[in-house]
């Protein structure tokens, strides 16, 4: 059973492969989107990689980018095979090479769908990668003149600064943390000496923070050191709403930021999922209206465009045979041992002189 047959005559096969013409080239500009939201989603990436403990989100751009550069390629076959559907010379010669187009098309119909579904799937891992490099930069910040790292304190600060945050969680993570570097600390005075003695592990730790986390919104005056101690400051309330440091944490405003940067591509590859779609069936729909077409006495006769020959069921079927087929061919049978013993006979037996 013919799967959505259509009738066809000469006047409307022109206008189809006219559509399809404009069509395919607008899958080529948006294929070009694609491909440039890629880079630019990779960029800012690579901006931050510093502060990221893997790489797993890289794959969203990573397929943006190449489907972008084979959604080009593909559609400019399509149109090119429109400006040949009328020739019924050139035409022919686009048959086996259809079937490749078909294939193409479908798994980047798949891979779209695919990079829709990994800007969901993909926010976990983009949190947790961000909570242990973050976490990581804020304990490298302090090693400015060790190889490797000395560039920590910068990446941090602008980092601060650009999204107005601080920390990994919040303000209180670099309590945690020494973020002064020991060459500058005055070991000769009291309260350095203290304040180390006072650690378990010999760090010196404080309630205080980098410039970069004071909020230049705040009325008050930057704070940097004794941010929990009410009584360190007049007229102070670290828990009130005008704390005079960013409150939101770096890993939350980065995620949000990324988050926003992949759900913004999604309305994009759903556009171009949909025309790469509508190519596709307006494509199978040109090659069975010329081929049938191709096949009347009259080529400007009335012919039948359909997208499946058989149904689906049968389609399926067909397919899966033909995969089955395509795997057993070559193999050997374990089981076949006549034919390698008459085969060994054969080359056992004496060969008669001539």
């Amino acid at each position: 059973m013919v799967l959505l047959k259509i009738k066809f005559t000469q006047q409307r096969r022109v206008h189809l492969a006219q559509g399809l013409w404009l069509l395919s080239w607008m899958a080529v500009m948006w294929g070009a989107i694609i491909f440039c939201l890629g880079v630019y989603l990779k960029t800012e990436l690579l901006r931050r990689d510093e502060v990221m403990d893997n790489t797993e989100i890289h794959v969203v751009p990573n397929i943006l980018m190449m489907v972008g550069l084979a959604s080009i390629g593909t559609n400019w076959v399509a149109s090119r095979v429109c400006q040949d559907s009328m020739d019924a010379t050139r035409f022919p010669r686009w048959k086996v090479l259809l079937l490749v187009w078909f294939a193409v098309a479908a798994v980047l119909c798949c891979l779209l769908i695919a990079v829709v579904v990994l800007s969901f799937a993909l926010q976990g891992r983009l949190e947790e990668s961000l909570k242990v490099g973050l976490r990581n930069g804020i304990r490298f910040y302090k090693d400015t003149d060790v190889p490797g790292r000395c560039f920590q304190k910068e990446t941090i600060d602008r980092l601060q600064m650009e999204f107005r945050c601080c920390g990994n969680n919040n303000f209180k993570d670099w309590f945690e943390v020494q973020w002064v570097s020991s060459r500058y600390l005055n070991f000769t005075s009291k309260e350095v000496k203290d304040r180390i003695r006072s650690n378990v592990d010999g760090r010196y730790l404080l309630d205080g923070i980098p410039f970069s986390c004071c909020n230049p919104s705040s009325p008050r005056p930057c704070l940097l050191y004794h941010l929990t101690d009410n009584n360190a400051h007049y007229s102070y309330d670290y828990h009130s709403e005008e704390l005079n440091v960013y409150s939101r944490g770096c890993r939350q405003a980065l995620t949000d930021y990324y988050m926003q940067l992949m759900n913004s591509t999604g309305p994009g590859v759903l556009s171009v999922i949909l025309i790469q779609i509508s190519v596709l069936l307006s494509m199978r729909y040109l090659q069975t209206a010329m081929e049938g077409a191709m096949g009347l006495e009259d080529p400007e006769g009335e012919s039948e465009g359909y997208l499946l020959e058989k149904g689906v069921k049968e389609t399926f079927e067909d397919l899966k045979v033909n995969a089955l087929t395509m795997l057993k061919f070559g193999q050997v049978d374990p089981n076949d041992t006549e034919g390698s013993s008459e085969a060994a006979e054969k080359d056992a037996s004496p060969t008669p002189a001539s």
